[in-house]
């Protein structure tokens, strides 16, 4: 089963490459944002963008394996930039200021729950991951920033290690927009006839309504898993 997982030599390396390269350009771009004044809300969402988007990419070409290697070498960089810690201008745009004591804790967690959202997606809905990967990429992206910054209408959200956390209907609505969006672009992409478009606006609404009641730090792995489970199951 484990063997299956992995990719040949050269492909693993190509691969390997391109998540450096992308991993690490993504990297300073949101570093140098946030050097330059811009707030976390948007860099760590930026970053994001970035890599699910990739991450679809690499998964629509070369399945799961590929993007297991993708993943683990982005991952390196984020780890990379949790050991430099406070102060380094990667982890910076990554570490939120409202998740102190814990600003650590929540860089790695939606590193792990992506990792296994990503993982578990793949498993039960092959080459359908990548609407997961879409809706979480692009949706669960815009929630924080269209809520900190347009958001009146707050409501409390389960949490890790304490952590006071809130969302916003402004912020949910902006992910049930850009979700559906992204989850009917990826089957598009996945070459479905347009008369079952419609699935997409269902994946939306799921990924949307996942989120509003996903811990704080796990919605990385729900809104992938949600979504992704069904359009395999509408489409499959």
């Amino acid at each position: 089963m484990i063997a299956d997982l992995l990719p040949p030599p050269g492909l693993a390396a190509l691969v390997a490459v391109i998540g450096l390269v992308v991993g690490s350009c993504a990297a300073l771009w949101v570093a140098s944002l946030r050097r330059g004044g811009m707030r976390v809300a948007y860099t760590r969402k930026l970053f994001h963008v970035v890599i699910f988007t990739c991450a679809a990419a690499v998964h629509l070409v070369w399945a799961l394996p590929g993007t297991m290697v993708f993943g683990s070498v982005v991952a390196g960089l984020v780890v990379g930039a949790v050991i430099l810690g406070r102060g380094h201008p990667f982890y910076e745009a990554l570490a939120r200021d409202s998740d102190r004591p814990h600003r650590t804790l929540f860089v790695l967690m939606p590193l792990v729950t992506t990792a296994v959202g990503g993982l578990v997606s793949a498993m039960i809905a092959g080459p359908f991951a990548v609407v997961g990967y879409l809706a979480a990429g692009w949706g669960d992206a815009v929630g924080e920033p269209v809520g900190s910054r347009w958001g009146r209408h707050p409501y409390r959200v389960p949490s890790l290690a304490g952590v006071p956390a809130t969302r916003t209907l402004e912020g949910s609505a902006a992910v049930l927009a850009v979700s559906t969006v992204g989850s009917v672009l990826a089957i598009v992409w996945l070459g479905t006839e347009p008369s079952r478009w419609w699935v997409g606006v269902v994946c939306g609404l799921t990924a949307a309504a996942v989120e509003s009641v996903s811990h704080h730090g796990l919605d990385n792995f729900t809104v992938q898993v949600g979504p992704s489970f069904v359009a395999a199951l509408l489409l499959a």
